[in-house]
């Protein structure tokens, strides 16, 4: 229960008014954290319920307002209930005897695009059952009076899982041999937390861990002695995305170095791409719009990396004149005026959600790219920063 929502399995529940949806998700997560009521729009915005839903394991599930919400709110509510394709793995459509409908051809037709596996629920089977044809993954049930309902759900949402949520990939743990040793540089700046250290050099030294490897945590004013402490080099030099250059001059060349960021670049998002989308920083012209896109919201400080350092590396390196905005939170803006997306390393959100983000940059023709590709590219470092990925499936 206490796993963080960006490693859960998020689940969208989605459907017209008053065919079950609250009723459904009330009977799995044995909770009535959904309101049920006959009348039609009573959930009126997207309610999160975090779970751990066996054998599956720790998921969220986002039960949304109906498709064909006509209230007064019922637009704004149905625009919130869209939004929230982009975060999900798995949707679940449900509908009653009346079968899929308009709303319900189209949320489909967006799914497949995006390429998200959903399951079809068809509820009030006990009053009258409809086949639902040319779909596949489609459960029959009566919300209400089915017994076995929970044992069905499951065993259909197992079958849509995605491969890497079944095979959780590792951090950094297959690129080193076990019992090898990994230094991660971590700096203490006015971004690290005070008494913490920040999420992603969290979840790599518990990789490392569970990786049977050792974990060497310094700053990078001791790395040299870090390194010259070793009686074998490191199999790894790992550091945070702002000391790249101060480490990479510290750092022998014949040992392998990279970033946290370039690092969750491959586990969050599509490494390729990002490389790909770095490469283009070389065709900006001046007044070219540029997004820098964080998935969280944080206070942001004097020298902030998508506010200040990135920006400033940019205009360095290509010496243009460039207009920049920065976005945070899980929403997208249209990305039609923009010629370059800088993605945060998305520590605090899924990977489904980063990879729309590409898939819809992609559909726009933007090339887009993240924070530790664009620092190590603009420092001039990004083939020795992405060279231990070789020949690896990114």
């Amino acid at each position: 229960m206490k796993t963080l929502k960006s490693m859960r399995l998020h689940i969208g529940v989605f459907g017209r008014t008053n065919v079950g949806k609250s009723s459904l998700l009330n009977r799995i997560t044995n909770q009535e954290i959904s309101i049920v009521s006959e009348i039609a729009g009573t959930t009126t915005d997207v309610v999160e319920k975090s779970m751990e839903l066996l054998p599956v394991g720790p998921v969220t599930f986002l039960d949304t307002a109906g498709l064909d919400d006509e209230t007064q709110l019922g637009e704004k509510r149905i625009e919130k209930t869209m939004k929230i394709i982009n975060r999900i793995d798995i949707a679940v459509v449900v509908c009653d005897y009346n079968g899929l409908g308009d709303y319900e051809k189209e949320l489909i037709k967006k799914f497949d695009e995006l390429k998200i596996p959903y399951l079809i629920v068809e509820n009030k089977c006990d009053i009258k059952k409809v086949k639902i044809p040319d779909y596949k993954n489609v459960l029959y049930t009566s919300v209400k009076d089915d017994e076995n309902l929970v044992f069905k759900f499951k065993d259909a949402l197992v079958k849509l899982l995605p491969d890497d949520f079944v095979n959780s990939p590792k951090i950094v743990g297959d690129l080193v041999p076990p019992k090898s040793t990994v230094i991660l540089v971590i700096p203490i700046d006015k971004e690290a937390p005070k008494g913490r250290i920040i999420l992603p050099q969290v979840q790599t030294i518990r990789d490392l861990l569970d990786s049977d490897c050792l974990s060497y945590v310094v700053k990078e004013t001791e790395l040299k002695q870090a390194i010259e402490n070793l009686k074998t080099p490191p199999a790894l030099v790992v550091t945070d995305s702002q000391a790249f250059k101060q480490v990479s001059e510290i750092v022998p060349e014949n040992i392998p170095l990279t970033s946290f960021s370039i690092l969750f670049a491959r586990l969050k998002g599509d490494l390729e791409e990002f490389i790909k989308g770095a490469e283009a920083i070389e065709n900006l012209k001046d007044g070219d719009m540029v997004l820098i896109l964080e998935s969280c919201t944080h206070h942001a400080i004097e020298d902030d990396i998508g506010r200040v350092k990135i920006p400033n590396l940019l205009r360095k390196r290509i010496g243009k004149n460039l207009v920049i905005h920065n976005y945070a939170g899980h929403d997208f803006p249209d990305l039609s005026d923009y010629k370059l997306v800088i993605h945060c390393g998305a520590c605090m959100t899924n990977r489904r959600e980063v990879l729309s983000r590409i898939l819809i940059a992609n559909q726009k023709n933007v090339p887009i790219t993240n924070y530790g590709i664009v620092i190590s590219y603009c420092l001039g470092i990004l083939p020795r920063a992405i060279k231990i990925f070789q020949g690896m499936n990114s």
